[in-house]
């Protein structure tokens, strides 16, 4: 098959949209198989807390790369980007219509844009960032104004990814990034992109809702046996597992937990957004 006969659907949209029951119908209806862009649904240890699909639906449709990393594999976006290539390749080679499904935009812009072949970032300099008490967009600004043009000034993950990138190979992120994209593996590929568009008020309500089930379907058991991991890894930082943590400790109540994460996944969707 030519890469102009290459079909792929990517279907993004925040937390709580409904993208998930979109790709189940469009896998239905178009002989697709999933393959899976949320970048908390990929770890083995939590289910309930990442919204992952049912144990039912995963049986009834082909899905790919949830639930398969254990928590104490410090995942990355060019881990994900390595696998969902090879899926991707491979429903092709089943004759089978890929459909890429998420809320993490890393992926989908990996995906669609490619990713950057950076050299290692010297340990003082990345520590140096990570570190930094002052106003990093205001920094980024001061040494590359382009490229903090892109970025919120409340992002700090990306404000520090390039001023780490900026310091330690004296290119702007943009342009490492701009070089990856001529090497992109969507570039060629019939794409069609769909966005679960709701309501900030609707996904807030839907959210909030939804951590309710969650509790009532075990999350807090499901954080109650999770190993003793460095909190520095990304699944310990999901949304839910620090907040329900603190109740097990006995530093908070179930009801100030349950309020904290629900505030935090309001955060979550603002940044979606």
């Amino acid at each position: 098959m030519s890469d102009s006969n290459k079909s792929v659907v990517l279907i993004a949209g925040a937390t709580a949209s409904g993208k998930s029951a979109l790709a189940l119908q469009v896998a239905r209806t178009r002989n697709g198989i999933i393959i899976n862009a949320d970048s908390m649904q990929v770890y083995a240890e939590l289910r309930v807390l990442s919204a992952r699909p049912s144990e039912d639906d995963e049986a009834a449709t082909p899905h790919r790369l949830y639930g398969h990393v254990s928590g104490a594999t410090d995942y990355s976006v060019g881990k994900w980007l390595t696998e969902a290539k090879r899926e991707i390749e491979a429903s092709w080679h089943a004759g089978a219509l890929p459909i890429v499904v998420g809320g993490t935009g890393l992926y989908f812009m990996a995906l669609m844009s490619g990713l950057a072949e950076l050299p290692p970032i010297p340990i003082e300099v990345r520590q140096k960032w990570r570190e930094f008490k002052g106003d990093l967009h205001a920094e980024l600004a001061a040494r590359d104004p382009a490229g903090a043009s892109k970025l919120h000034p409340s992002d700090r993950q990306r404000l520090v990814r390039a001023l780490e990138v900026k310091e330690a190979t004296g290119r702007s992120l943009l342009d490492w990034q701009q070089a990856a994209k001529g090497e992109a593996f969507l570039n060629d590929i019939n794409v069609e992109r769909q966005f679960v568009d709701v309501s900030r008020e609707e996904l807030y309500r839907r959210a909030e809702w939804r951590f309710d089930e969650m509790l009532l379907r075990g999350a807090l058991e499901e954080v109650q046996e999770l190993p003793p991991l460095s909190s520095e890894l990304p699944m310990m930082r999901a949304i839910g597992v620090p907040e329900l943590q603190r109740h097990l400790r006995g530093e908070t109540s179930l009801a100030d937990a349950t309020r904290d994460a629900k505030t935090a996944t309001r955060h979550y969707i603002k940044r979606q957004l």
